[in-house]
C-alpha cells in the first residue's frame, strides 16, 4: 500500500474500499493538501502516517501542522 493510500486510510473513519468514487476523490484532494503542508514545515507523509497511527486525530495533525508553520513564519 502507497503512503498516500496508508494515510487515506488513517484520516477516513470508513475502510477506503467502501467509500464511493466521488468520496475517494474528495479524500484524496484533502490529504494531498494535507502533504502538502507536512512538505512545507518539513514533516513527511510517513511522519504523518506514523503520528495518526500513534493516536492523533486529524484534526489535531493539522493543528501539529498549523503550529509548526506558525513557528516557521
Amino acid at each position: 500500500m502507497t503512503t498516500e493510500l496508508h494515510l487515506l486510510a488513517a484520516a477516513s473513519d470508513e475502510p477506503v474500499d467502501s467509500l464511493s468514487p466521488a468520496q475517494k476523490e474528495a479524500l484524496q484532494r484533502g490529504v494531498a493538501k494535507i502533504v502538502a503542508l507536512g512538505a512545507q514545515v518539513g514533516v513527511s507523509a510517513d511522519q504523518m502516517v506514523e503520528l495518526l497511527k500513534a493516536g492523533l486525530t486529524v484534526g489535531e495533525l493539522l493543528e501539529y501542522l498549523t503550529a509548526r508553520s506558525e513557528e516557521g513564519a
